[in-house]
């Protein structure tokens, strides 16, 4: 079982936020909005980044809507922004970029 995660000073986060693509803080979340070509690619991106968070045991309160995803970020344990919520945000980047969506 990993260490539990430590909540990041808001300087940090913010620094790291602004270097993180497509992500800004909102609400003391790292907040994050997909457009997909298709409802499909929305959903099988969610499918696919749902097997990240599981690995993490970390998990995004998010939504979707057609071919758009919205996705907050934030370790419920720490009431705030940790290192787990860059690591799940930076997997998702990578996986919402091979499947090419509109931020």
């Amino acid at each position: 079982m990993s260490a539990r995660p430590a909540k990041l000073p808001p300087e940090e986060v913010e620094q790291r936020a602004s270097e993180l693509e497509g992500w800004t803080v909102r609400d003391g979340k790292l907040h994050c909005e997909l457009e997909f070509p298709t409802f499909a690619e929305a959903f099988g991106f969610m499918a696919s980044a749902a097997i990240f968070a599981q690995e993490l045991d970390h998990h995004p309160d998010w939504s979707n809507s057609y071919n758009k995803v919205v996705i907050d970020l934030s370790s419920h344990d720490v009431k705030g922004i940790s290192e787990r919520d860059f690591d799940l945000a930076g997997r998702m980047n990578a996986l919402a970029a091979a499947r090419s969506p509109r931020a």
